[in-house]
């Protein structure tokens, strides 16, 4: 039975942020999925991606497990419901679907924040996880860096990437509409992870602003500060600085919430206080809103303004699109390449054994230099020889007959008894 490249997909378009917290992971979760599908289904290419926004596991198997990997994931996390949330999950059992969702997703085009660059690092990332355990064979090698050069093509031919449209550059937005009359805002960071220090690189649109960072690390805290001059809070210190703060941008991950109704009701809030939870599970509790003056968006409610690069990176979808119908047939013409692989290989040891046999069999008398003139001789009859079956094997990968040429050559030469090396 032939594999086939699949996908599970729970994100923001199936799932509300209460959901996808639940089911978000972790790193070493993630490493401890991928080591029980390589153990339980043999797994050769299976690649986990989780963010604030997508819990996605695509894989290559024969059969479809997405029950099984929806089972895994709730018995890492320790949820024996886990069955009841498989109505979030979006499931891709046609080879072409998932491939191409994992571009659309790869690229940006599934984001949030239409264009998000963020999601092209986390996707790296998952990718060299799944190398890392030697989870990435031949077709998932080529079909990441496939993805890796369509994301280059989109960034030099079209405006997709032009402008700052990511998810921490909405937060800035948010802020700038809420504090327009504030005299320099003060707003603390609290975490510098991958969103926290886009969003620190992102507040040079806020120039009147006072920033402040805090981490659990410090010395994070003190390497993204110094490069572009806010001042440094201990982690210990962060209520006195939320209190004295008008924004408070929160993407520290923790299994519960950081700031809670208790820890902030007791706060004099001149005018308003706002927070923004930029973490998924969400770090900020829901019930602040109830303490008068508090206003607070969360990565679901946070809507990015009309912008000319949103709407230069609108206009560029089908540009985006065209780039990637492109690299996925070029993709595909490897795929069916790689299907008559084994049979060529079959067919060149088939051929040199004989040639092999029959070197050793008539130049038992000869010279060296007989031997090396008879060698070359044979060598270059047989690539003749091959010649014609690959390239009408080739030929049958783009008319879809692969699997009948292959089957009509593997009968003429009888390579059935003849093991490939690769």
């Amino acid at each position: 039975m032939q594999q086939k490249f699949r996908a599970l997909s729970l994100s923001h378009k199936t799932a509300p942020v209460k959901i996808r917290e639940v089911i978000a992971l972790d790193d070493r979760t993630i490493h401890d999925i991928l080591l029980k599908l390589k153990d339980f289904f043999s797994l050769g290419d299976a690649l986990i991606l989780s963010t604030c926004n997508r819990t996605e596991v695509y894989y290559s198997h024969e059969l479809d497990l997405s029950t099984e990997i929806i089972k895994l994931v709730g018995l890492e996390k320790g949820l024996a419901d886990i069955l009841n949330y498989s109505e979030y999950f979006e499931i891709y059992e046609d080879d072409r679907e998932a491939i191409n969702h994992l571009f659309r997703v790869s690229i940006g085009l599934e984001a949030q924040v239409i264009g998000d660059i963020q999601i092209a690092n986390q996707v790296k990332r998952a990718y060299q996880a799944s190398a890392d355990l030697d989870m990435a064979g031949p077709f998932l090698h080529r079909l990441m860096h496939t993805i890796f050069f369509s994301s280059k093509r989109v960034v030099q031919e079209t405006s997709f990437r032009d402008g700052a449209a990511s998810l921490s550059y909405a937060a800035i937005e948010l802020i700038e509409s809420i504090t327009s009359n504030t005299f320099q805002p003060r707003i603390l960071i609290v975490g510098v992870g991958e969103i926290g220090k886009d969003v620190v690189k992102n507040m040079v649109y806020l120039p009147d602003a006072k920033v402040k960072i805090t981490n659990r690390t410090r010395s994070k805290a003190e390497a993204i500060a110094a490069e572009h001059g806010f001042e440094v809070v201990d982690f210990e210190d962060c209520e006195d600085a939320i209190a004295e703060s008008d924004v408070v941008v929160s993407s520290i991950q923790r299994s519960e919430p950081f700031i809670t109704k208790d820890s902030i009701k007791n706060l004099k809030i001149q005018s308003y206080k706002l927070f923004i939870d930029l973490s998924v599970p969400r770090s900020v509790e829901t019930a602040v809103e109830e303490v008068p003056g508090v206003i607070l968006y969360n990565v679901d409610n946070i809507k990015s303004k009309a912008s000319e690069a949103l709407e230069r990176r609108l206009s560029a979808i089908p540009e985006v699109e065209q780039i990637i119908s492109e690299a996925i047939d070029e993709f595909y013409s490897w795929k069916k390449e790689m299907l008559v692989s084994p049979t060529i290989n079959k067919l060149k040891e088939s051929l040199e054994k004989i040639r092999q046999e029959e070197l050793q069999r008539h130049l038992k008398k000869a010279d060296q230099k007989e031997i090396e003139l008879v060698d070359r001789i044979t060598k270059s009859m047989m690539q003749k020889i091959l010649k014609v079956p690959v390239v009408q094997l080739k030929a049958a990968c783009q008319k879809d007959q692969a699997e009948q040429m292959i089957d009509l050559i593997s009968d003429i030469f009888d390579l059935e008894k003849h093991k490939t090396t690769e």
